[in-house]
Formats: C-alpha cells, structure tokens, sequence
C-alpha cells in the first residue's frame, strides 16, 4: 500500500462520508473509490462495508486505520524535523560589528538569509558597535565581525574576508596623485572619522596612534554620504574600506589613496563564544555568512 491509501482510508473515517473525504483530498468520486478498490485489491479484503448507507471499518480496515495513523503521524514528525534542520527552529540572532562600513553589506546579507530562514530573526545590535566582544562574552549578541582579536579562551575566531582601507580624497587635493600616504601627512589635514573615541578608529590603530601623530582637525561624522560631500568639496579626508569606496570613484570626483607603501590589510573574524552549544540555524548562519561574503561579494 502507497500512503496515498493510507491518508484515503484516515479521510473517509474521521471525515463520516465519502462526500467530505473527496472535498478533503481534493479528489473525484470516481478517482476515490478507484483509491479505495485499489488498496482493497493490495490486501486482498474488502475495508469498509456498508450499513445503513455509512461505510463501516471492517476487521481489516480497522488495523489498517490503525497502522495509517502511526505512519502517517510518523511522516509528519520527520517531515517537521527535515524543515527544522533544513530551515532552522524559530530563534534568533543578535550580531554587531565594530566598523560601521560593515553595515553597508551586512543587512544584504541578512536579508538573504531571512528568505532561506524565515524562522529565525535577525537583529543588528548597532549600540554594540564599538565593544563587540565584550558584549558577545556578555550574552547581549551572539555574533560579533571583529578585526580587532583578544586572547580570551571564551571566544572563538573564524576568519570572514580580508579587505584594504585607502584614503578617499577629492581629485583636487594634494594627495590625488601621490602613490601612497604614511602617517606624518595627517599633520596638516582635516580627517573625518564615523565615530569617537579613536581608539576605534582603523587609520589611528594602524597608523596615527603608532607614530603619535594628531592630525590638525578631527571631525566625527556618522553619516558616510555626508563625509563623502565633505571631501568631494576638499574639506576634509576620510579612510574606507576599498571595496566601499569604489562605487563612489565611478561617479564622483573623489580619489582613492594607498595607506603606507603595502596598503593597509586587515582581517575581518566571526567571533562567537567557545562553550556555548549554539542550535543548528546558527552554524548555517555562520556558513552562508561566510560564503555570500567571499563569493558574492568578493571582498579580497
């Protein structure tokens, strides 16, 4: 016997009539009890008989009535669990990022991942921005893209992508034709940063905080497009990841610069907490980020 008869003879029982059984399975009268007198022929017995005008389980039938309700409960257990560990259990996960040119990718990613989970939401944690890891070793987010690491056997790194900062200037500005700039060029420039404190800041990391150089203004401006007009005007510089940047250089009169005489490489880690037992959808998570950013992306 085909489940196909199994959820034939479940229908006619626990529908009463072979009317609402046909309006249940979406099947005709004659395609029915074609159904029917194929499973009867199978077991060699008949399974209902008539009485009264109402279809009657015989001996046979009622074990097979039985025997359909265990499979057919037992189908759709597993075909639950498959969507569960295809599509993941309803959960969520909280991730944040300590550079905000992250954010320019990120919701594209997420969005992506909610159409193949939809069961799983994903909030971006921007108030954790600048403390990524010790809100992940605080339980406020699950995940943090970091390119800063700190030794803590509590965290586990995964490398996520590899990208360059370079400089964006306006083509009329005295570094639009140098090959590269180092640190003590700042002295004299206004730089344009997303954020305080600097600690945070990618360009005093690597290069200004080593070589104690302050450059002559500093201007926090959280807004990416705003800063952008600022050095199309020449007033001011700003540091960006390349591949951000690059859209830009197409369509605006901006230039992009070198920092240092190799470029200024950084890694960017998924840094997650090493003891915790993390469900399914989460490490999908991980490996579609993963993936969609290298591929798709292309950030190299």
């Amino acid at each position: 016997m085909e489940t196909r008869h199994l959820r034939l003879i479940k229908a006619i029982v626990e529908e009463g009539s072979i009317t609402k059984a046909i309006d249940k399975l979406h099947l005709t009268q004659s395609a029915l009890s074609h159904q029917l007198k194929e499973a009867e022929y199978q077991l060699g017995t008949p399974l209902f008989s008539r009485i009264n005008k109402k279809l009657v389980l015989t001996k046979a039938g009622e074990k097979v009535y039985q025997i359909a309700n265990e499979i057919l409960d037992k189908l759709s257990q597993t075909e639950t669990q498959i969507k569960q560990m295809v599509f993941g259990e309803h959960g969520e996960i909280r991730i944040s990022t300590e550079c905000f040119s992250s954010y320019h990718w990120l919701p594209s990613v997420l969005k992506q991942f909610h159409l193949l989970y939809p069961n799983v939401e994903l909030k971006i944690v921007t108030e954790a921005t600048h403390i990524p890891l010790q809100k992940l070793l605080e339980n406020t987010i699950d995940i943090a893209i970091v390119s800063d690491q700190i030794k803590d056997n509590n965290i586990r790194y995964m490398e996520l992508f590899q990208d360059e900062v370079v400089m964006a200037v306006s083509e009329n500005h005295a570094w639009a034709n140098k090959k590269y700039v180092v640190a003590e060029d700042f002295v004299n420039e206004h730089l344009l940063i997303h954020s305080l404190p600097m600690e945070t800041v990618t360009i005093h990391q690597f290069i200004l905080g080593p070589a104690k150089v302050i450059p002559k203004k500093i201007t926090p401006l959280p807004l990416t497009e705003a800063s952008l007009e600022m050095v199309k005007a020449d007033m001011g510089v700003m540091s960006m990841a390349k591949w951000a940047l690059l859209p830009h250089l197409k369509t605006s009169p901006i230039k992009a610069v070198k920092i240092g005489k190799n470029g200024l490489k950084r890694k960017h880690f998924i840094a997650i907490r090493e003891k915790e037992l993390y469900p399914d959808y989460f490490h999908h998570f991980i490996t579609f980020l993963q993936t969609e950013i290298n591929l798709q992306w292309n950030i190299q």
